[in-house]
């Protein structure tokens, strides 16, 4: 929470990846929502404002984290990092491009 707007592009794309990693029954996730809600919003708007500055391993990071998340206000984000990600898609080793798909099907 504290230092959430000094995250450079690999703090944003480790924050969701961590995040999404985390096995969290449906109950859970919403009270987790509920609970941080604020801070997750924060991190939704500082991720578009980073997206510029994103390698490919990073946005691969975020979309995958964001869509285990499930976090919905973070769709839009979502929809702009596919958008950064898609003229990008040779600069991706086949990992990232394998989470990248994922995160989108």
């Amino acid at each position: 929470k504290r230092h959430g707007s000094s995250f450079d592009a690999i703090n944003v794309a480790t924050a969701w990846s961590r995040m999404g990693k985390a096995r969290a029954t449906g109950r859970e996730r919403a009270g987790f929502f509920r609970q941080e809600k604020g801070t997750l919003l924060q991190l939704v708007q500082h991720t578009e404002r980073v997206v510029p500055r994103l390698g490919a391993r990073e946005i691969a990071y975020s979309c995958y984290g964001m869509a285990r998340l499930r976090f919905e206000p973070a769709a839009a984000t979502m929809r702009l990092l596919g958008a950064e990600a898609t003229p990008r898609l040779g600069e991706f080793k086949p990992q990232e491009l394998a989470n990248t798909a994922w995160a989108f099907a």
